[in-house]
Parts: C-alpha cells; sequence; structure tokens
C-alpha cells in the first residue's frame, strides 16, 4: 500500500464502537492484489462474537443518532461525503490494489459513492408524513415516517466501495445505524471509509465494520438478531435467498440486490457506432464482473455482421493490464473461480456451434488475466445464455424480429437491467415497456445515479437502492389516529 498517500487510510483493524480492535484471539487473514498476486495485508478473521458486539454497539448508538435533527445528521453526512472527494485518489487506489480494477475506473466508483452520500443527506430532511382527512370531526390521522433501526448489511467485492455508500448513506439520513460486513477479498475500501466516517465526526457505535472470512457465521448473527430489523445485500441470488429465508424468523425488513443476466439488444435501425460503444462500456467495464453488465448480446439479422465485425475489432484493441497503469482497459478478475467459468462456458458455445472471434484464452499476463472474448453464432441453447457470466466473455446472439428479441430477453428468472439501441420511436415505447426489468438503458448504458432508483425484478431482487424511493427502504410508517 505504498502508493497510498495518507497512510492513515490503510488500517489492519476493524471498527466497532468507534474503536479500532482485532479479532478475539487476534486471528487475522491476508488480503491480496489480483493483478500481482502479492499480499497487500491482514485484517482481523471476525466470527459471531465480534459481529454480537458490533450489534451491541449499533443498538445503544441508535437513540442518540435517531433523535439527532435532520439537519445535524446531513451535515455530518454532507462531510463524510466532502472527505471521500478529498481523498478521491487514495480511495481509488486501494480500491485498484486490492479488487484489481482500473484505476479510472475506481475512481469513478468511489465518486459515485460520495454522490449518494451527499444525496441522501439531502434526503434526510425531507422524511415526509402524512395528515389525512379524518372518517369523523373528532379524530385526526397522521401518518409517522421513523428509522426502522439497526441494520445489518453485507458488501460485495465487486464495486467494495459504492456498495457500502449506497446502503449506508439512505440508512444513516434515515437515522439507523449499522453493522456492515464487506467482502473478505475486498475490505480496505470499507475500512478507509470507516476512517473518513470516524474524522466527519459520525458517532460512536453509528457505523461498525467487521471483517471476517466467515461469512456464513457472521451472516446468521444479523440475521436472527432481533436487534437487527433491517438487512440489506448485495450478491448472488443462491445466497440472498438463503439471507431471505434466515430473516423469516424474524419478519425483518430485507433489501436484496441479487444476480442479472442482462440482454443488450441492437436493433437494426440503430446507430451501430454508438451501440458498439455502449456494448464496449457495459460488457467489459470490471472485466465483465458486474451485475447489470451486458451478459447477452442480441444483435437483428439485417445488421448482425457489420455489429460483428465493428465490435470484435474494438474489443480486440482493448488493453490489459495492471489496473495501476494509466492505459489499462481492462484488468484481472478476481479470482481463478472466475477464469473457470468464463473456461465452462467458452466449451460449451464452442461445442454447440459458438465461433471465438477473438481472445479465448489465458491472457499473456498469467495469473488472474483472461483474454477479453467474444463468440458470434450464440444460440439460446448455451450456457452464457441462461447463466450469469461474470467475466469478460460476449456471446452475440441473431434475432429477426421485435417479438423473438423481447421473447429470448425475458427468457430469464432474473430482471435486473437491459439496454437496447434504436431511433424509432415507436419502438422504443415498446420495448422499454416489454422488457421484463428494474431498469432500461435506451441508447445508453448509464442507469445508476444517485437520484434515480437502482433494483430488480424477478429473482435480481427486492427493494431499491438510489433515489428519493431509496431511504424509504429504511423508514416504518406509522399511523397515528388521534382524538380531538
Amino acid at each position: 500500500m505504498q502508493q497510498v498517500s495518507d497512510k492513515a487510510l490503510v488500517r489492519q483493524q476493524a471498527y466497532i464502537n468507534g474503536a479500532w480492535v482485532d479479532a478475539t484471539g487476534g486471528k487475522t487473514f491476508d488480503v491480496s492484489n489480483p493483478a500481482t498476486g502479492d499480499v497487500l495485508g491482514t485484517v482481523p478473521d471476525m466470527g459471531a462474537k465480534e459481529t454480537e458486539d458490533a450489534v451491541r454497539a449499533a443498538a445503544a448508538a441508535f437513540p442518540a443518532w435517531r433523535d439527532m435533527v435532520a439537519a445535524e445528521r446531513a451535515a455530518l453526512l454532507q462531510k463524510w461525503a466532502a472527505l471521500q472527494i478529498e481523498h478521491l485518489d487514495d480511495l481509488a487506489r486501494i480500491l485498484t490494489l486490492e479488487q484489481g480494477k482500473p484505476l479510472k475506473e475506481a475512481k469513478g466508483e468511489a465518486q459515485s459513492g460520495s454522490g449518494y452520500v451527499s444525496w441522501m443527506a439531502e434526503e434526510s430532511r425531507r422524511i415526509y408524513g402524512d395528515i389525512t382527512p379524518p372518517r369523523d370531526s373528532a379524530h385526526r390521522f397522521l401518518t409517522l415516517k421513523q428509522p426502522v433501526g439497526v441494520c445489518g448489511m453485507i458488501t460485495p467485492w465487486n464495486f467494495p466501495s459504492s456498495m457500502i455508500t449506497r446502503k449506508c448513506g439512505p440508512a444513516l439520513a434515515a437515522g439507523c445505524t449499522v453493522v456492515l460486513k464487506p467482502s473478505d477479498l475486498t475490505p480496505y475500501s470499507a475500512l478507509a471509509l470507516a476512517v473518513l466516517a470516524e474524522r466527519a465526526g459520525i458517532p460512536k457505535g453509528v457505523i461498525n465494520i467487521v471483517t471476517g472470512k466467515d461469512a456464513a457465521a457472521i451472516g446468521k448473527v444479523l440475521t436472527d438478531s432481533d436487534t437487527v430489523r433491517k438487512i440489506s445485500f448485495t450478491g448472488s441470488t443462491a445466497v440472498g435467498k438463503k439471507l431471505m429465508a434466515q430473516c423469516a424468523d424474524t419478519v425483518k425488513k430485507v433489501s436484496l440486490e441479487l444476480g442479472g443476466n442482462a440482454p443488450f439488444i441492437v436493433f437494426d435501425d440503430a446507430d451501430i457506432d454508438a451501440a458498439v460503444e455502449g456494448a464496449i462500456a457495459s460488457k467489459f467495464r470490471n472485466a465483465g464482473q458486474t451485475c447489470i453488465c451486458a451478459n447477452r448480446i442480441f444483435v437483428q439479422d439485417g445488421i448482425y455482421d457489420v455489429f460483428a465485425k465493428k465490435f470484435t475489432a474494438a474489443v480486440a484493441a482493448m488493453k490489459m493490464g495492471s489496473g495501476l497503469d494509466d492505459d489499462t482497459d481492462i484488468g484481472p478478475v478476481i479470482a481463478s473461480q472466475a477464469i473457470e467459468k468464463v473456461t465452462r462456458q467458452l466449451e460449451d458455445a464452442k461445442s454447440k456451434g459458438g465461433k471465438v472471434v477473438t481472445g479465448g484464452t489465458a491472457h499473456a499476463l498469467g495469473g488472474l488475466f483472461y483474454q477479453q472474448t467474444v463468440i458470434t453464432g450464440a444460440t439460446p441453447d448455451m450456457q452464457c445464455f441462461s447463466e450469469e457470466t461474470f467475466g469478460p466473455l460476449a456471446p452475440l446472439f441473431r434475432f429477426k424480429t421485435d417479438e423473438d428479441v423481447v421473447k429470448m430477453a425475458n427468457d430469464t428468472p432474473y430482471g435486473l437491467a437491459a439496454y437496447f439501441y434504436s431511433r424509432d420511436m415507436s419502438r422504443i415505447w415498446r420495448m422499454a415497456e416489454a422488457l421484463e426489468y428494474g431498469m432500461v438503458g435506451v441508447n445508453s448504458v448509464a442507469v445508476v445515479a444517485p437520484q434515480v432508483p437502482f433494483g430488480g425484478w424477478k429473482q435480481s431482487g427486492i427493494g431499491c437502492e438510489g433515489s428519493r424511493y431509496g431511504i424509504d427502504e429504511y423508514l416504518e410508517k406509522k399511523l397515528v389516529s388521534m382524538r380531538v
């Protein structure tokens, strides 16, 4: 971590009740750089006991934080957001070192994360209730909104900074306190944000960070606790289902942002160059390791060959390398399992008639680098049609009619993000309404911003993050029926 200017941002202890602490017994685990395999440092390997300590700390801090005037909470959150911008370069460098994505992407993520905190700070001032017309002259009906309480949060490795602020921002703005378990692959981004929260003056116990490799034990404490009233999770659908089931006994509020299988549709009237640019930005961001990235690229018959040629050339020209290099477009994947999955899907596609037109093998850099790969002639019977890839593999599917592509695009249990390119306004309206997804990008892949809702349909999740709707996930409604 020598590249980080402010060394105090690199913490090798967890953060519980305003103190930097080790695991009981001093157990630790290594955190490595996926681009080099070098060990960056160690963090505490915590489990159930430390999580229980964090829950108690969050519960003790909740009354004072809840009762703080909204403007005061907003001021602290704005200061936290401003510190994130002030230390943007260091936050991005920490993120790239532990996660692998190009530094320019890491900076964009850190900036986006600050934006979520700033937006939610303002939303804290706008938690409005209602006065409803009474049923008779003797009563008044009021609806209040109040914070749900202690929130347990579990965040992934692919966006280790913005996922935290996107969850903590609305929770803290609503008046809730937080126990956060970051991915064991990328804990340093979380700990750096805790340092800045401490500097911003956010009181002890309001934010607690528990690091550990035993995610099941930590998660079980959070789901079983009567004190924890809300769980927010971003990760795989399989784990999300398990957490949801575990929350049933205590009937918690749940927000889940789960897997995706995003269609990227290019119609024959599209601006092909713009579509190529959008497909690359969506598919290969973070080496294809995003839940909203283009997983299945559908191209209409009339332009299929032209699009495939342009897209393949542009993909082949992308530079793969260390995320710290200024000219890097694609970094490594996070772990060997990602390469194994890409390889399995690729071999399956080749056995069913798919043609590799660029890439298709491990990169000469070795380790966790895998060539950006394009397959033409992809068909719905291939694994890459039904499975989320989460790697640098782009299959191109051919379609004939609007009806055909809608059927294929919606033929999945997932419904997070979808994209399509067309210049026909009638088609644009029809497609935007027909696609069964929580977010639809039209001639654009920019579907993420603090002011708009982020969330999926079907097995892609429950609830949303961002926007004025996102803060409602951390509020309870209370009727006050008053006789006057």
